[in-house]
């Protein structure tokens, strides 16, 4: 029978040597020596069919499309560290999922980041949070959403798909007010589009890279 991540005890060997954060003990990774801006971004599903390992690697897309990466990350390690560097894993943070949910997938993020890090490759932490649950300490003591990062450094988020509606944007932009405050980034890479009803006010406190999303990118290349 094949093996699944619980039947590892959610792969307890990736933080072996890792350092913790919070009650909830979320993996830290470790502040880079250097700030480095990646040249380009290429989607994890996508590794395969490039010959150009210039770029970082991210995981903005569907879970599914990189479960593997959650799932059996020393099998594919040496595919990685082929490329620049690599985003922390995007696993969904959803407002309607039930807080542990949110936990956990802030866990995995972290956890596949510092495996991936303390073997060698240059890893931007990814942020994403959920609800106000995730993004303030009203409600379990701690902001988990934030946990494990490194401050004064640089992070990486993404905007594709969270900023739709009215309801999206108002929590993207209060748990970016808050990752801001909290981890006081040099410099925060963006995927996705920046609206300047979302981003106007936060130029000032830090600086922004964007990249746009791979769909906008194919199409622009088409045209």
């Amino acid at each position: 029978m094949k093996k699944t991540i619980i039947d590892d005890g959610f792969y307890s060997e990736l933080v072996e040597t890792a350092q913790f954060a919070g009650i909830h003990e979320i993996p830290i990774l470790e502040c880079p020596e250097n700030i480095i801006i990646p040249s380009g971004l290429i989607p994890y599903s996508q590794i395969n069919k490039t010959k150009d390992h210039s770029e970082f690697i991210h995981f903005y897309e569907h879970d599914i499309k990189f479960r593997d990466i959650i799932t059996s990350t020393g099998k594919y390690y040496s595919k990685i560290k082929e490329f620049a560097g690599v985003i922390s894993p995007d696993c969904s943070l959803y407002r309607d999922m039930p807080l542990v949910l949110q936990f956990a997938n802030t866990y995995m993020n972290r956890a596949v980041g510092y495996y991936l890090q303390h073997n060698g490759i240059y890893t931007i932490p990814n942020v994403r949070w959920g609800d106000e649950r995730s993004f303030t300490n009203e409600y379990c003591g701690e902001k988990v959403a934030f946990l494990g990062i490194p401050k004064n450094s640089i992070v990486s988020i993404g905007t594709y798909g969270c900023i739709k509606s009215r309801e999206d944007r108002y929590f993207f932009k209060a748990g970016l007010a808050a990752m801001l405050e909290e981890l006081t980034p040099q410099v925060v890479l963006v995927y996705g589009s920046m609206p300047e009803s979302v981003f106007g006010n936060y130029s000032k406190y830090t600086t922004f890279y964007r990249f746009p999303d791979w769909i906008s990118q194919k199409r622009k290349k088409v045209t």
